[in-house]
Parts: structure tokens; C-alpha cells; sequence
């Protein structure tokens, strides 16, 4: 008898534990994701530990995908390579992870034509708000579904390379 009230109890207090975590914040124990490659072309990121593939996603990218983002709202994702640089649990778009976009090349580039380079680029999950939208949908961000932002949210470190080509 004493024996089945201690499970009861431990069994409740896991429950109840279970409950009040947010579940988009998952835990992950795998080989460490040591690079992120994102390809624009085949609309597809890889998580890698060195040469090692973990996970592949499907990707939306920004509305006008061809080519290098130059300018703030070109509605182009970047090329080259960043980092991971923040986390926004808080984001607009479920979670998010940033990248360091622009670099001082990219400024360069955009100050020498008159204009600003624009920033705010991010691998996220989908709008908190629900929009009617079809593939290529982000401002220059990178986007995967919720689920699959959940795991990469839980996977990739602040300071991970991330390389995007075309």
C-alpha cells in the first residue's frame, strides 16, 4: 500500500511538472550542431556536427530570393557567412534564432550606394498571427514550421556558424 501511494505521488508530481513547462522549449543531449547551411536554391538548411549531418528542414526564405540582401527591405536573404548571435523566445514568429547579418562588408556596400543595409535577419518558426501566405513569405528571414523551430531552437548555440548560399 505505501508503496503505490509514493508512486501516486511521484507520478503526480511529474505530471504536474510536465504541465507547467512551456512545451516549445525542448531539451536536447545529441553531438553539438558545430554549423548551420542553409541553401537558397533547394530551399533547404542543414544542421551539421563538423561533417556529420543531424537534421535537414525545408525553408521559406524572403519574398524576392534570388540573389544577396543588399538593401533593407529587398526582401532578400543574405549569403555568406554569419553566426548565430540571439535568441528571441519572446518572438513575433514562435521562436527565433539571429543572425549576424550585416556584417561590415554588407554596410559597406549598402552606405556606399546611399542606403542601409537593414538587419533583423532570423531563422524563425511561423507569424504569431495566422497569414494567408504561400512559399518565399519572410522579410529576408529564414522560416521553417514551429515544430521543426522548436528543435532547431533547442539545438543550435549562440555562436554556431551559420553559411547561406544560393
Amino acid at each position: 500500500m505505501r508503496l503505490t501511494r509514493r508512486f501516486t505521488l511521484l507520478a503526480g508530481a511529474a505530471a504536474l511538472t510536465a504541465c507547467s513547462r512551456d512545451p516549445k522549449f525542448r531539451s536536447y543531449y545529441g553531438p553539438e550542431v558545430t554549423h548551420v547551411v542553409v541553401n537558397k536554391g533547394a530551399r533547404r538548411m542543414f544542421l551539421l556536427h563538423d561533417d556529420r549531418l543531424l537534421e535537414h528542414y525545408r525553408v521559406d526564405l524572403g519574398f524576392a530570393p534570388e540573389g544577396h540582401k543588399r538593401f533593407e527591405g529587398d526582401g532578400r536573404t543574405p549569403e555568406g557567412r554569419y553566426v548565430i548571435d540571439r535568441r528571441n523566445p519572446e518572438s513575433d514568429f514562435h521562436l527565433s534564432l539571429g543572425i549576424s547579418y550585416p556584417n561590415d562588408r554588407d554596410i559597406a556596400f549598402a552606405l556606399s550606394h546611399g542606403k542601409s543595409p537593414g538587419g533583423d535577419i532570423f531563422i524563425h518558426g511561423g507569424p504569431r498571427r495566422r497569414l494567408a501566405r504561400g512559399t518565399d513569405w519572410t522579410a529576408g528571414c529564414i522560416a521553417v514550421k514551429d515544430r521543426q523551430m522548436e528543435d532547431v531552437y533547442a539545438m543550435v548555440r549562440n555562436g554556431t556558424p551559420i553559411t547561406i548560399t544560393a
